[in-house]
């Protein structure tokens, strides 16, 4: 899903992508023996964070009820907690959060279990690795289980809207969907974020291991990783034994909410803990010794691949935390209620993971971080929707305001301009139409903008953004009543008088 704070800032850099998608980090490490990783071994020493300053700055900008941070530096682990969850109680390293698109580098991990297993091969076209598959678009057979895992599979928000309700209810069913769908592009040839990869990507590990996919994760990643804390589930919105819900944020109120309904198979569905996700960073790092992967998997999957605007299989390459710094390997997650980051140095052992109950721009966090522990200066924390929620507050009770005075005054109206010809009129009246219809399409430019047509995006745009969604629905029927109030009084102004 989205997460429309980081449209406007996601690191300063690039602008929203999926999951949900829309738009963190400090310290973490863990110290724990080789082979006991992997068999039962007990939560990472936990020291108390050194970044807590810059924590608390980020809590105070987005409003977040409750975070969890972490920073990894060698064999070290430090941690900041903060705020509740949607329940009441106390954050922990232990308190469960949705990861969102985090979990893609779990889904990635799990088709490279079954690469190394000789089950299928990151080349093969995803046709021969899931019968199943198919598309009203014959390019579709030149698609591979690597351009899934890339998003270069030519799958597209253009031709399969990810945001129609109701969602699908499995991985198979998304696959299923995708029968009258056609391709955005020629496999391999572009690059575009579309969870729908993934959930693709998750049936294809269910068909070969006969296996439900959170099954699948429980037993081969997460049971072997000692991530006790850990389960997935098919639906963004599928309740979780001791999750608490997520909460919305406007100008500072937080109440908790539910989460957006959607399909997270394969692409959203994880969940975890900050204990959890600093033992799968220290996966990945290579720090935990033998594990579910070998290094060669680990380095292909941290690893750009081609046309994939610098994204891996599961993860994505980004600039270091200060200029001539190594790059980091990362990934976020955004929900409408939920959102998420882990970067970590394949070369120096440090590492950041923000896990928050709330919107925001935790990379932006988890970056500063970083940064911090390596000397440079850290980008302030400030967040640009709370000016623009402002603004939109404003607007709409000017909207509605002048929209309502508009209505009551519209028999006054009519008696001035019930002699006046129809064209007069109508272009009196126009002014009212582009407002009522700008209060029906407003919503739907979320998806417009990445060429996706649907009223469906009122759903999305109420939860992500409920101002806008509330300054939409006042020009639409404030100014549809105004309009309509018009027209009527006016021809019984003019019936009078004949």
């Amino acid at each position: 899903m989205v997460n429309v704070a980081a449209v406007i800032s996601r690191n300063g850099e690039r602008t929203l992508s999926t999951r949900f998608r829309l738009p963190v980090r400090l310290a973490l490490a863990l110290s724990v023996p080789v082979g006991a990783a992997f068999i039962g071994a007990p939560p990472p020493a936990h020291a108390d964070a050194a970044g807590g300053g810059t924590v608390d700055a980020y809590q105070e900008a987005y409003g977040n009820p409750g975070l969890a941070v972490a920073v990894i530096d060698g064999d070290s682990v430090e941690t900041a907690v903060r705020g509740n969850d949607g329940d009441g109680d106390a954050v922990t390293p232990e308190t469960l959060f949705r990861i969102a698109s985090m979990s893609k580098s779990m889904t990635a991990a799990s088709i490279m279990i079954l690469v190394e297993r000789g089950e299928i091969g990151l080349d093969d076209p995803v046709a021969d690795a899931l019968p199943e598959f198919t598309m009203d678009d014959p390019r579709f057979r030149d698609m591979t289980v690597r351009h899934l895992l890339s998003h270069t599979s030519g799958l597209s928000i253009r031709t399969n809207n990810e945001y129609a309700l109701p969602p699908p209810g499995s991985a198979a069913e998304a696959v299923a969907g995708l029968a009258d769908k056609a391709l955005g592009a020629a496999p391999g040839a572009q690059y575009e974020y579309h969870n729908t990869n993934y959930s693709v990507a998750a049936r294809i590990v269910e068909f070969h291991s006969g296996k439900p996919f959170g099954e699948f994760l429980e037993t081969e990643l997460f049971g072997p990783l000692g991530m006790d804390r850990t389960t997935a589930a098919e639906g963004c919105s599928d309740p979780v034994a001791g999750l608490a819900p997520g909460y919305g944020t406007v100008l500072g109120l937080s109440l908790p909410v539910p989460e957006m309904p959607g399909l997270c198979a394969g692409n959203g569905g994880v969940v975890s803990s900050l204990d959890d996700m600093v033992r799968w960073v220290r996966f990945n790092q290579g720090a935990l010794g033998a594990g579910p992967l070998s290094a060669d998997s680990l380095k292909e999957m941290h690893t750009a691949q081609p046309g994939a605007d610098g994204h891996g299989l599961g993860w994505e390459v980004r600039p270091g935390p200060e200029e001539g710094a190594r790059p980091l390997i990362g990934h976020d997650g955004a929900l409408a209620t939920w959102t998420g980051d882990m970067s970590f140095s394949p070369g120096t052992g440090e590492a950041a993971i923000v896990l928050a109950n709330g919107a925001g721009a935790p990379r932006l966090l988890s970056t500063a971080l970083l940064a911090e522990r390596n000397g440079a200066e850290a980008d302030p924390m400030s967040n640009p929707l709370t000016t623009v929620n402002a603004v939109l507050l404003g607007l709409t009770l000017l909207a509605g305001a002048l929209l309502a005075r508009t209505a009551v005054r519209a028999r006054r109206w009519a008696v001035r301009h019930r002699e006046a010809r129809r064209p007069e009129v109508v272009l009196r009246l126009v002014p009212l139409a582009l407002v009522t219809a700008a209060g029906a399409l407003l919503p739907t430019l979320i998806g417009a903008a990445g060429g996706s047509f649907s009223f469906h995006y009122w759903v999305v745009t109420a939860w992500l953004m409920p101002l806008l969604a509330l300054f939409s629905l006042v020009c639409l029927t404030l100014g549809a009543t105004a309009l309509v109030r018009r027209v009527l009084c006016r021809r019984r102004a003019r019936t009078r008088t004949g």
